[in-house]
């Protein structure tokens, strides 16, 4: 997914700045947890009504660049 800065973002009064689904307070690393422990797609949405599977995805290829990359910049909201 090469859009999936559109979906992540980070704000300091949010989660400590950590990486979210923006507009959420679900954090990035929470997702990938769920799915590294075999947590199927469909119960982590089920668990967070508000996400959609290409939050999902997003949050897959976030990781992905990471460990490519070392680093990626994240857009920054500035409300809470």
């Amino acid at each position: 997914m090469a859009r999936w800065r559109e979906r992540i973002s980070i704000n300091p009064a949010v989660c400590h700045g950590g990486a979210c689904i923006r507009g959420t307070r679900v954090m990035v690393s929470v997702m990938l947890d769920n799915l590294a422990a075999g947590v199927r797609r469909d119960e982590i949405l089920a668990k967070y009504p508000t996400l959609s599977d290409a939050d999902i995805q997003a949050a897959i290829s976030c990781a992905a660049e990471l460990a490519r990359e070392g680093a990626a910049t994240l857009p920054l909201e500035r409300t809470a």
